[in-house]
This record gives C-alpha cells, sequence and structure tokens, in this order.
C-alpha cells in the first residue's frame, strides 16, 4: 500500500506544481487584503455559500497605532463560491487609534493605503488616506471603482491625531 501512494500523489504533467506554486507565493506574500475580524450571514443559498456582510481590519502601513475596520457585502452562491460573482459596491469604514501612533515615513497629502478585489477582473475596493493639516486628523475614504464606471457610494473615518505629535508631511 505505501508504494501505491506515491503513484496516486505523482503529477499528471510537468506543469502541475506550477499552479500550486503560485498560489502558495500569493498566500505567503504581502497582502493587501485585511485580516477578517468577523462575518454574518445575510441570505441562505442552497447551492454554495450564503450572502454575507465581512468586516476586515487593515492596520494602516505607514502610521502605527491606527487600524480601519471595513465592513462589506460579499456575495456567495455558486458564482461566489468560484470567485466569478460582483460585491456590491457599498462599504462602511471605521478607523481607530487602537495604539500609540507614530510615522514610519512622512506622508502624502493623499494616498491610496489599501485595495482589495471584489469582482473577477474590474471592481475594486479603495481605501485613501488624506492628512487634514489644519486639524492635525487623518482621514480615510472607502469607495470602489470600475474600469468604466465606479460608484458613488462611500464612507469616511478619521482619526484625530495628538496636537504634540504633528504629522510628518511630505
Amino acid at each position: 500500500m505505501t508504494h501505491t501512494l506515491p503513484r496516486l500523489l505523482k503529477p499528471a504533467g510537468r506543469n502541475f506544481f506550477m499552479p500550486v506554486l503560485l498560489a502558495g507565493l500569493v498566500a505567503c506574500s504581502p497582502s493587501l487584503h485585511g485580516e477578517q475580524i468577523g462575518e454574518v450571514d445575510t441570505v441562505f443559498k442552497f447551492i454554495g455559500p450564503d450572502h454575507k456582510i465581512v468586516v476586515d481590519a487593515y492596520d494602516d502601513p505607514k502610521v502605527a497605532g491606527v487600524t480601519c475596520y471595513v465592513s462589506r457585502a460579499k456575495t456567495g452562491g455558486i458564482k461566489g463560491a468560484v470567485g466569478l460573482a460582483e460585491d456590491k459596491a457599498e462599504a462602511s469604514i471605521a478607523c481607530r487609534q487602537v495604539g500609540p501612533v507614530s510615522f514610519s515615513t512622512p506622508l502624502p497629502p493623499q494616498e491610496e493605503v489599501f485595495n482589495e478585489r471584489i469582482s473577477l477582473v474590474f471592481k475594486k475596493l479603495r481605501i485613501v488616506r488624506m492628512v487634514d493639516k489644519s486639524r492635525n486628523t487623518l482621514v480615510y475614504l472607502a469607495y470602489s471603482d470600475r474600469l468604466i464606471e465606479g460608484s458613488p457610494q462611500n464612507s469616511v473615518s478619521t482619526v484625530p491625531v495628538d496636537r504634540a505629535l504633528k504629522i510628518p508631511l511630505k
């Protein structure tokens, strides 16, 4: 039996491991996806996963101590299970100070800090950080866009920074 097991696992062709290797590299590479905090089902689907709302946490890569929590719809069913579904262009964002705030580098006045694909090819959820210099506040905007036409639906959140620590600008 131990002699037949390696033959069963032997790849059918030379390129068998390439997709597995690529999937592994993508899984291990630094991702733009947030850390999933939780989810709730909104619609039962008999075949495939249910429609749901997911909540992800994104740590700002240039501002230590700030995390943005984003809730968004995730389409289920057969299309959702195989990755062909297009999620709705609706998201809500709440950014909070979760530790001491510090800056790794000076910040541009406006910068996209996260993006995540919400359809197979054409739609992305984007999170942009803006600096309100006069109020010493970080402003985070969540919206989605498409190759042809984006959505006007958006959500905004702010993180005021202690006046003793000026936000360094480029």
